[in-house]
């Protein structure tokens, strides 16, 4: 009876920690000449220390990083890949609770919701140590978990709950 059911093999702590290395090694790749022109361009127009420019400058590269990453993320994470590039070499891929393909709304709401487990001293990405899936505060708002393993297609089925032991009435026995 139990071996019709699939159980996935939940992704640990220190292999989701390498793939977001790999993944920020990407995005400092991108955001890395982007980062370069723009400060060439500031040096170019005769900008000082002083100059109204440099704070423009920083919100226009902060933005752009935010979103070249949400981007990256919430595509490849909603696409067939199921991961980002770190989690696709590594073996690793994203799903809902039932083993489904996430939405680029719901990949997009995990995104922002990892910038929220970053923002409380990394403590949403350490509970992914601690939990029982292996889920971060960013994969329990967004309704999801990171598997090892290609997609299947096939839904996550588990055990049928326990019967119901007692009745109404309060008397015990199986119904």
């Amino acid at each position: 009876m139990f071996q019709d059911f699939i159980r996935p093999s939940y992704a640990g702590f220190w292999i989701r920690v390498l793939a977001y290395v790999i993944d920020s090694l990407l995005m400092m790749a991108v955001s890395f000449p982007l980062g370069l022109v723009i400060g060439f361009l500031i040096a170019a127009s005769g900008a000082d220390d002083n100059s109204p420019l440099l704070p423009m400058a920083n919100l226009l590269i902060n933005g752009v990083s935010i979103l070249v990453g949400w981007l990256y993320n919430a595509l490849l994470v909603s696409s067939p890949w199921q991961g980002t590039v770190g989690k696709k070499l590594l073996g690793l891929r994203i799903t809902d609770l039932d083993g489904h393909r996430i939405s680029f709304g719901r990949a997009t709401g995990r995104y922002f919701a990892a910038i929220l487990s970053a923002m409380i001293c990394f403590i949403g990405f350490i509970m992914v140590a601690f939990t029982e899936k292996n889920q971060g505060l960013h994969d329990m708002i967004a309704g999801t978990l990171v598997v090892k393993g290609a997609a299947t297609g096939e839904p996550y089925r588990v055990p049928p709950p326990p019967p119901d032991f007692g009745y109404r009435d309060g008397t015990l026995g199986v119904r």
